[in-house]
């Protein structure tokens, strides 16, 4: 297991970099609306917020290492989804 300054810093990198990618997404495409590319752009720093969070506070009586793993398979999939949502504003 990872220590938790490097959990930390790998989604922090992951979500600049899905910022990144959305905002690049929008100037290149005029086919999303404001509302949407704000609302995505909102979601990926609330996703990097609340799972910096939960690294910070991990849930008591669980064990830490299949806590962070749980963790990290939860991370992957949101982020996933949030990457399927920058590809779909194409």
């Amino acid at each position: 297991m990872t220590n938790k300054r490097t959990l930390k810093k790998s989604i922090t990198q992951i979500c600049e970099a899905m910022f990144t990618e959305c905002v690049a997404t929008t100037i290149s495409s005029q086919k999303s609306s404001q509302e949407n590319i704000e609302a995505l752009l909102f979601s990926i720093v609330r996703l990097q917020d609340d799972f910096i969070s939960r690294i910070s506070h991990p849930e008591p009586g669980m064990p830490a290492k299949q806590y962070f793993k749980v963790l990290r398979e939860k991370f992957a999939a949101e982020a996933s989804e949030l990457i399927d949502q920058i590809n779909n504003m194409y």
